[in-house]
Parts: structure tokens; sequence; C-alpha cells
């Protein structure tokens, strides 16, 4: 089993293979690297611009034709109509995950099944925001948007206004997870759904070590006892990670299952490539519903 992302219209998966991928970003073409990509790749057309590894580590865009500073993409799926700002950003990154719209599209579909009581969210490590805007298109009553980032967080309120739903209840905060957790256990606050793209290492504000393979457990412990008497959904995503679907398949079920019966599921999350009908995983999925 595997979760396709395969809605898309203005984003496209050409093709992938020695280590890289050709994609089409609205009317722009990119090639960036993918380590999942380890078969040889066709013919492929020239980008428009390309990410060039360093030795060293990191890397810079290559620019074969002018792009524009931003340009913004459509999605339409379970929410309806979203739009986002594009940038080539450092690491490779342009600000959007495309694989990740198969999990915006569940979060939203839960949701909507819920309709006729007021649903909150909780998303935490939410980047620029897309899943945070799919929430609370779908109709969700409050969504709580959590990156350490300010800057992620600016953007994820831009798309927010791009895809007309800036009048909608999200509050955006800049904090350390796990220390907004525990303020919001204190606090006796409860969420519907929940869902979480923690990073595989990293530290706190104050040095503190974070490890996805030792702290995910406990992570996922604490933001439990948030959760309200009658949950949605928890999303428990690991991009870039060596953990294997069924891991958070499992630290789910053992967290989740006690309280609130229910059971999970993982899988990878894909993207079609349209050249030679391949898919290319890109990262790990668990999902939980009762």
């Amino acid at each position: 089993m595997i979760y396709l992302a395969d809605l898309w219209q203005d984003f496209e998966l050409i093709d992938a293979g020695d280590g890289d991928k050709l994609e089409r970003w609205g009317p722009y073409r990119l090639q960036r690297p993918d380590p999942q990509a380890v078969w040889p790749h066709g013919a492929w057309p020239k980008p428009d611009a390309y990410y060039l590894r360093s030795s060293s580590g990191g890397g810079t865009w290559q620019m074969l034709k002018p792009l524009p500073q931003t340009w913004t993409i459509d999605y339409s799926g379970a929410a309806g109509k979203l739009t986002f700002r594009l940038e080539l950003m450092g690491f490779k990154h342009t600000g959007l995950f495309p694989e990740q719209a198969a999990n915006w599209d569940f979060c939203a579909r839960q949701i909507k099944q819920a309709a006729g009581r007021p649903v909150r969210i909780l998303n935490l490590f939410a980047y620029t925001g897309a899943a945070s805007v799919s929430c609370a298109a779908a109709g969700a009553a409050e969504v709580v948007h959590l990156d350490a980032s300010k800057g992620m967080n600016a953007r994820a309120r831009e798309n927010l206004q791009l895809s007309g739903h800036g009048d909608k209840n999200v509050r955006f905060i800049s904090d350390d997870a796990v220390k907004f957790v525990e303020r919001e256990i204190r606090r006796g606050r409860r969420y519907d759904g929940i869902l979480m793209d923690p990073p595989a290492y990293g530290r706190g504000p104050s040095g503190e070590l974070w490890k996805i393979e030792d702290n995910l457990y406990g992570l996922v412990e604490r933001c439990a006892r948030l959760l309200s008497d009658r949950p949605l959904f928890f999303l428990l995503n690991a991009y870039a990670t060596s953990l294997a679907p069924a891991v958070l398949a499992n630290v789910l079920d053992l967290v989740l299952k006690p309280a609130y019966g229910g059971h999970a599921e993982a899988a990878e999350l894909c993207l079609p490539a349209t050249a030679r009908g391949l898919v290319l995983p890109c990262g790990a999925t668990g999902r939980w519903t009762p």
C-alpha cells in the first residue's frame, strides 16, 4: 500500500533517476537531487533551474532561464482550491512538499466528516502551512499552526491569505514544539486532530538535542494527552529519516489504542512520475483514526 498524491494539475513529477528528479512547478521545470532515484533516468528536456550539490554539503541553485523570485501554484483536493507561494530556497527546497497533498486530503476528509461540531486541530513542525490551510479550508473551527521559524510562519500566513481563507481562525505560533505541548497540557487544552512532521535531528532553543529515533515516542505520548474525548485523527510524518512506515504505525497504536481504540496504518507517500509510469517514494506517514 502507498499514499499517492495524484490529483495535481499545477505540479508534475516528470521523471526521476540518477539521483535527481525533474519536476514541473506551474510553468517552470526544476531539477533537484533525490537519493531515492537510484535507477537511470530517461531523456530529459533542459530544466529552467537545477540544484547543484556541493561536496562540502548543501548546494546552490543554477539558473538556465530567468525565473521570478516567487510564483504561485494551485491545488484542488478535498478542501477545495488552495494556493501556495513558491521560491527557490536553500537545501533544494521550494516551500512546498507536493507529496503531502495526500495527507492534506486525508485531514480535510476527517474534518468534513465531523460536520456539526467544532473541530480544533494542532499542526506541529508545520513549515509553510499547507496542511494548516487545508484544515482551515475544510471547516476546522480552530487551527493552531506551530513552527520554530518565524519566516516559515509568515509564509504560512501568506498561503492562508492566497487560498482565500484569511478570515479563518488560524493561530500562528513560533515556539519549540516540545515546550509548547507541555504548556498546553498544563493549560488543559484539547484538540480533535493532531498532525506533526518532526525533523530527523535538531536542537531546541536551549541546545536540547532532538533525535527522532530517541524522542519520537515520548513526543507522541505527550501529544496524546492533548486529544479530546472524541478525536478524529493523529497523523505522523517521518521525512528524510530511516524509519519504516510500520514503525510509525506501531508508535501510534501503542500510544493511542489503550485509551481510544481505533487503528493505525502507515505507508510511503509517493508521487507518480509521468514519463515512465514510475512512483517515487517521498517519506513515510502513519495515520491513526478511531
